[in-house]
């Protein structure tokens, strides 16, 4: 009886692990490709509906490569690089498909040199021959073979995606799936990793960097120095908060240059690692706030005494740097969330900071020319009750 339980609990656990089994590589395996061609190895990529099927030739070292991308449409390129260089992006030797203007695909290679790539056709570091490409229920396939570089058989892989405007390749999403499509690979082991790689640990630590970036640059200069500048408008009318809304200015506002400087050193810092990455506009706003923040700084230790005749020259300088700071703040946050996407709700959730600020500014302005025209009003028939005494 207890030989027989022991045989009943193994054959389910055969039948256990073989359904485990059968569905951990049926992604591969019963997704058949659109030719007849047999693959020996084959591996689910970690993102982006990716597969991989590679037949490895020992005795000429070559490798024959089909990379499927499920999910794309005719508007969409695909890539499948190999880097031989260890790296991420650049130095990335890609397989490129896309169905050009003609309605046809258009399999070839480019060897990718910079950020600011556009996919360029050119030749690889190392030999390719049979390129084609396939596209069929959404399904697009490249097939190549390859000679492989270095002597060696593992090396980082890299896969992408992104839209296509006539017969040219547009730049791919920056959502996580695609800053994080990249592995590595060893055609000879027949293993694929789906862990992440070290570069793949480098550019999650360049996005934690850019979220820094983003979160300095808010609260400085889209959140303190709005506050700062509400509190030297409003509050300076009212007599018993004289003193108060000078040192509430001060704060805030040293405190958003403080905090803003460090944004900037953060973004100029990302900008030296990734010279190919241009975004003129927006490091061009950055270097403006940063030079009007600092004038402005040193504008407070050339202030005039309130009797001062220059004075009031000082206050309208003052306050057209202050209002300019604030437009180009906000301009250039919002730009720097379109090109961090963080997701929609960033960027809805600084637009609700906007309309919460922006409200209590209108109610402020309301009350503080209700105010000051009540103590104009006031002190006229004072004056006018003094007159007829």
């Amino acid at each position: 009886m207890k030989k027989l339980s022991k045989n009943v609990l193994f054959t389910c656990l055969l039948i256990i692990f073989s359904l485990f089994s059968s569905s951990h590589a049926q992604n591969c395996t019963n997704n058949p490709l659109l030719t007849n061609n047999i693959y020996k190895a084959c591996n689910n990529l970690p993102t982006l509906n990716s597969f991989v099927h590679w037949n490895y030739h020992q005795s000429n070292h070559t490798v024959e490569i089909a990379y499927r991308h499920i999910g794309v449409t005719t508007s969409n390129w695909i890539a499948w690089c190999l880097n031989p260089s260890g790296g991420g992006m650049i130095g990335s030797q890609c397989l490129i498909a896309y169905p050009n203007s003609t309605g046809l695909l258009h399999p070839y290679t480019s060897p990718i040199t910079s950020y600011a790539t556009n996919l360029e056709e050119g030749p690889l570091s190392f030999r390719v021959s049979k390129i084609g490409a396939e596209f069929n229920n959404n399904e697009m396939i490249i097939y190549a073979t390859l000679e492989l570089p270095n002597g060696t058989t593992r090396f980082t892989q890299v896969w992408q995606y992104g839209p296509v405007s006539g017969d040219a390749l547009q730049m791919h999403s920056m959502d996580r799936d695609n800053m994080r499509s990249i592995a590595t690979i060893d055609f000879a082991t027949a293993r694929a990793s789906d862990t992440v790689t070290a570069t793949t640990t480098k550019l999650g630590s360049r996005n934690r960097k850019k979220n820094v970036h983003g979160v300095l640059n808010v609260v400085s200069w889209g959140i303190l120095m709005p506050v700062g500048a509400m509190a030297a408008r409003y509050l300076k009318v009212f007599k018993s908060a004289n003193s108060a809304w000078f040192y509430i200015h001060v704060t805030c506002q040293s405190s958003a240059y403080i905090v803003g400087v460090a944004g900037f050193a953060t973004g100029m810092k990302l900008g030296s690692k990734s010279p190919g990455v241009i975004h003129t506009t927006h490091k061009n706003i950055g270097i403006t706030l940063a030079v009007l923040g600092t004038l402005q700084a040193f504008a407070i230790l050339l202030r005039p005494k309130p009797d001062h005749k220059y004075r009031k020259y000082w206050n309208v300088y003052h306050q057209v740097m202050g209002y300019n700071v604030l437009i180009l703040s906000i301009i250039n946050i919002m730009d720097g969330l379109d090109i961090l996407d963080p997701g929609k709700k960033w960027k809805r959730g600084y637009i609700g900071v906007l309309i919460f600020l922006g409200s209590i500014v209108v109610l402020l302005e309301a009350f503080t020319w209700y105010f000051v025209i009540k103590r104009k009003w006031q002190s006229a028939r004072t004056l006018n009750e003094s007159s007829s005494a």
